[in-house]
């Protein structure tokens, strides 16, 4: 288990986390999220041994963490980081990057299994491209499979798809985490993005101004969110009557208390995204067709009944 006890650490004299403790069991996939600069990327690197703690202690099993004041080689090798910005090889190709740090002395299993991580990553078709050749996404991809090469026990990674495009994201995420559910290796993924980390994290942690504001599985957090900056990672969102209703959760029918006059419609593919006015404020709710501007539509709240 990764233990992280009443952390604390400040960038000279700004505080950027305060009192953090939190837990991750072995093979459990974690979601850090929360505005930009909350300290997302910090606290990988805190776990990662790349600071030094103002305050408290991380433990994975009964091995403490520590910083630079105590390693002269930061991070623990049971533990990997994938930081945005990938420390790569450009002048050798996919697979020696991917096996650079995999033994020689067992060159069938060392091909076998670089070809495996080609796989989880789909970039068989570059294994014999040198790196510098490579977009930035497909550089990711390769800073990826080489963190897991040799298999680590723990996984860090700071917006890991922030460079790929919509193309391969979805099958590259599918692939990755079933991946690391299959060998049983902690991960821990800091991002502002949902469709990173909602099907696939076993718990979330929402970082605030310095602490954590929240910590819970994804699907109380997205059904329950209990300010708006939580429900604003999940989507559009409207407050009415003191409740938090996601636009998909607007639909129109014939005859309500809830009226509403249409501002405009923006196509999103599946369906349309409807802006109106709602008692002087601005809602959003989710259409079928377009709407024309300036006509008056009645609302319902669809809510579960079974929400947590």
């Amino acid at each position: 288990m990764l233990q992280v006890k009443n952390i604390s650490f400040q960038y000279k004299k700004q505080p950027v986390l305060k009192d953090v403790s939190f837990s991750v069991k072995k093979g459990e996939h974690l979601a850090v999220i929360g505005e930009s600069g909350s300290g997302k990327s910090t606290l990988l690197k805190l776990l990662y041994g790349t600071y030094n703690l103002t305050e408290g202690h991380i433990f994975w099993k009964d091995i403490e963490i520590l910083g630079p004041n105590h390693n002269l080689i930061i991070g623990p090798e049971f533990m990997k980081y994938v930081a945005q910005e990938f420390d790569l090889m450009p002048f050798i190709t996919v697979s020696e990057n991917i096996g650079a740090f995999l033994s020689n002395f067992f060159p069938e299993e060392k091909q076998a299994r670089i070809s495996e991580l080609l796989d989880v990553v789909e970039l068989k078709p570059f294994a014999n491209t040198k790196v510098k050749e490579l977009s930035g996404g497909q550089k990711q991809r390769v800073a990826l499979a080489r963190a897991i090469a040799k298999q680590p026990e723990v996984l860090l990674l700071d917006e890991p798809f922030s460079h790929i495009d919509n193309f391969k994201k979805q099958s590259l995420r599918r692939s990755l985490f079933n991946y690391l559910k299959e060998k049983q290796i902690t991960c821990i993924v800091a991002t502002h993005d949902k469709n990173d980390v909602l099907s696939y994290s076993d718990n979330m942690i929402v970082l605030h101004e310095t602490k954590i504001m929240a910590n819970n599985i994804p699907k109380h957090l997205y059904n329950l969110p209990q300010n708006k900056l939580i429900a604003s990672f999940f989507g559009e969102f409207n407050v009415i009557d003191n409740k938090f209703i996601y636009a998909h959760q607007l639909t129109v029918v014939k005859k309500s208390h809830l009226k509403a006059t249409v501002i405009k419609s923006y196509f999103k593919g599946n369906c349309y995204l409807i802006e109106a006015n709602f008692n002087g404020e601005n809602i959003f709710f989710e259409h079928q067709i377009q709407l024309e501007k300036n006509i008056l539509v009645y609302l319902k709240i669809n809510i579960p009944a079974i929400i947590s």
